[in-house]
């Protein structure tokens, strides 16, 4: 039988100034503005998706979860780029942004009274056309970075099926290297730093709520950066399973009469496995998470939980408030689903 009292897997986003926290009916995105206001856009996830059969069939619902998951991330920073930075009468961006643009914040800092929360619609926001395109360029650049330019190295250095397990190790540590010194690159830019603080927030949040503690700034605190489900250690998940699966699949031979060569042969293959290793790499993640109280398990997740120290910041007590903020807008409308089920079932 079913736990009913299982907990839902909540999970989320760092964005601009703020946190996105995505639960099991909803999902919210919480924003400190420039006057130091909480803004706060909340709206219910698509019942299309997230109460499929593929949504709830392990393998299947990796990929359709990744997929949405990069919508509403756009969406949250499209808000959030909205809220933290506005724009002058003549359209450009506000040359003053008081307390949005700042010193990184120590630790310690704190907020001496609770922040006002308003109430934001964005649904013009959201549902701009150009949403769809900047997920597909943003996964095209990724695909093209990260996919593409590792498999075409590998494949230059050593050709064809040649040393077959030597090649994919090299395509691995080549895709591996990309995305270390990206995430290393990227976090010397003041602005990416303390979105990094805020992806802190986020976690020591739901560390938080998953071990029934208060969900106050201070309390909050005192709880670690990361997080076993975190996006960081998705990505490393996949590049090392990503290894094993191409090594189990050798190469195959260029078709005739066409001019893919091994290359592009490599390149296409990496792509269309793309949904078969996004789906290994999230039930890894779902069991793993899950069986944290494991020694064995806690071993092997060490350098996903090691890589997250690259693109996690600690953050002071403004930063926890909106996050805390928003996680509890999902956690509201959870329960007011859970309570409104409870009726119609009596």
């Amino acid at each position: 039988m079913k736990n009913t009292n299982e907990k839902p897997l909540y999970g989320g986003q760092a964005v601009v100034e703020g946190v996105m926290m995505r639960g099991k009916n909803a999902y919210s995105v919480a924003v400190r503005d420039p006057d130091d206001r909480i803004v706060v856009h909340t709206e219910p996830l698509n019942p299309a998706i997230y109460n499929s059969v593929i949504s709830r069939t392990p393998f299947l619902r990796g990929m359709t979860m990744l997929w949405d998951a990069l919508g509403i991330g756009m969406k949250a920073l499209m808000f959030s780029a909205e809220v933290a930075v506005p724009e002058d009468e003549d359209g450009s961006e506000a040359s003053e942004k008081p307390d949005v643009v700042r010193e990184e914040s120590t630790a310690q800092e704190a907020t001496s009274t609770q922040s006002e929360t308003v109430e934001m619609d964005a649904s013009d926001i959201f549902a701009q056309p150009m949403m769809i395109g900047a997920v597909a360029l943003s996964l095209c650049f990724s695909v093209g970075i990260f996919i593409a330019l590792p498999a075409a190295i590998a494949e230059v250095i050593i050709e064809g099926n040649e040393a077959h397990l030597l090649s994919n190790i090299l395509e691995g540590v080549v895709k591996l290297c990309l995305l270390v010194g990206y995430i290393w690159a990227i976090g010397f830019i003041p602005d990416i730093r303390r979105v990094f603080s805020y992806h802190g927030a986020e976690h020591k949040t739901i560390n938080a709520y998953e071990a029934g503690a208060e969900l106050t700034p201070e309390s909050v605190q005192t709880f670690p950066l990361e997080h076993p489900r975190c996006g960081t250690g998705f990505l490393l998940t996949v590049v090392l399973i990503s290894i094993l699966i191409f090594t189990l699949i050798p190469l195959p031979d260029p078709l005739p009469n066409t001019s893919l060569d091994n290359i592009g042969i490599r390149v296409i293959s990496r792509i269309i496995l793309i949904p078969v290793i996004a789906g290994i790499a999230y039930e890894f993640l779902r069991f793993t998470a899950k069986h944290q109280d494991n020694g064995f398990i806690r071993a092997i997740t060490k350098p996903n939980m090691a890589l997250q120290r690259l693109t996690t910041r600690e953050p002071d007590l403004s930063m926890l408030e909106v996050a805390i903020t928003s996680f509890q807008r999902v956690l509201d409308a959870d329960i007011a689903v859970q309570e409104s089920e409870a009726v119609a079932a009596d």
